[in-house]
């Protein structure tokens, strides 16, 4: 396991444990539609970063993308219940910053088997 996927998971869980107490706070009602939605995105992302470290490296590329598509969900999923007023400006920024470092680091990791393929084609 290389040095990026390392760091990856203790932020992934510091991210889900701050979401949990944003979906906690939820009004009711959408607590059981979208506070579900993103909490089994964040599970299934957790999921695949484990499920990536024991993998062939010339198949990781794929759920580094799964993974990526999860974190673009969840940006989405964070604005509407920033819009729709269920979360404040602040909770909306930090989950985003979480997200956003999260997606630095896995964007650092894709580019790192980019350029091992790129060297391997060499």
């Amino acid at each position: 396991m290389s040095n990026n996927e390392l760091i990856i998971i203790p932020k992934v869980e510091k991210y889900i444990e701050y979401i949990l107490t944003i979906v906690i706070k939820l009004p009711r009602t959408e607590k059981f539609s979208i506070g579900t939605e993103i909490k089994t995105s964040v599970y299934n992302m957790l999921r695949n970063i484990l499920l990536v470290s024991k993998m062939d490296k010339t198949k990781r590329l794929e759920i580094y993308n799964i993974v990526d598509a999860a974190i673009y969900y969840q940006r989405i999923c964070i604005r509407i219940m920033y819009n729709q007023k269920w979360i404040d400006e602040k909770k909306y920024k930090h989950s985003n910053e979480l997200l956003s470092e999260i997606g630095r680091i896995l964007g650092g990791l894709i580019k790192s088997l980019g350029a091992n393929k790129y060297a391997k084609n060499t």
